[in-house]
C-alpha cells in the first residue's frame, strides 16, 4: 500500500509534464505492452511503438491498448520493422522523445530528437541496468527517468527566457 501511494503521488506530480508529450518507443513485445500502457496513463501519446520480434498477435495487442487514448488515430504500431524504419518516422513524424535501447543513439543524434535510455542492451550508460523497471518500485524508476528528460529538455528549450515564463534553475 505505501509503495503504490507513493507511486500514484509522484504520478499525479508529474503528470501535467508528460500529458500530451509525443514518444517514439522501441524494444520487446513484453517491455513494449507495459510501457506503452504506462505512458498512456501519463497521458502521453506513443505516436510510434516498434518492435522487430513482434510475436502473432502482438500487433492487434498493441493496437486494442492504443486505441483506449484519445489519440488513437495518432498512434501507430510497427510490427516486424527496425530502427531504420523508425528513423524514417522521425524525419516524417516527428516526435518529443524518443524512448530505446543504446541503438537509438544514431537515431538521436541525426533527428534531434532526446533518447531516454530504457530496455535492452544499454551498452554507454553505467549502472541502468541495476535499476528495476517492473513493479512499483520500477514504475517510480521510469517515472522520474522520462520526468526529468523532459524537464531537461524544457530547461534546454528555454535557455531564451523570452520564449517562456518556465524557470527551474532554483527550487524554493
Amino acid at each position: 500500500k505505501i509503495e503504490r501511494g507513493r507511486l500514484v503521488d509522484a504520478m499525479q506530480d508529474s503528470y501535467p509534464y508528460m500529458h500530451g508529450k509525443k514518444f517514439a518507443i522501441w524494444g520487446d513485445p513484453d517491455f513494449l505492452l507495459g510501457a506503452v500502457s504506462f505512458l498512456l496513463e501519463m497521458g502521453a501519446e506513443p505516436t510510434h511503438v516498434l518492435c522487430h520480434n513482434a510475436p502473432n498477435g502482438w500487433e492487434a495487442e498493441m493496437r486494442a491498448l492504443l486505441d483506449t487514448s484519445p489519440a488513437k488515430d495518432s498512434l501507430n504500431v510497427w510490427a516486424g520493422k527496425d530502427l531504420w524504419h523508425m528513423r524514417s518516422l522521425l524525419f516524417t513524424e516527428p516526435v518529443d522523445f524518443m524512448i530505446g535501447n543504446s541503438y537509438g543513439k544514431e537515431l538521436m543524434r541525426d533527428t534531434g530528437t532526446p533518447l531516454i535510455y530504457i530496455g535492452f542492451p544499454i551498452f554507454d550508460r553505467h549502472h541502468l541496468h541495476r535499476y528495476s523497471i517492473s513493479g512499483y518500485d520500477g514504475a517510480l524508476n521510469l517515472l522520474t527517468w522520462i520526468t526529468n528528460k523532459v524537464l531537461d529538455q524544457l530547461d534546454e528549450d528555454t535557455k531564451q527566457i523570452a520564449t517562456t515564463d518556465y524557470f527551474f534553475d532554483l527550487v524554493r
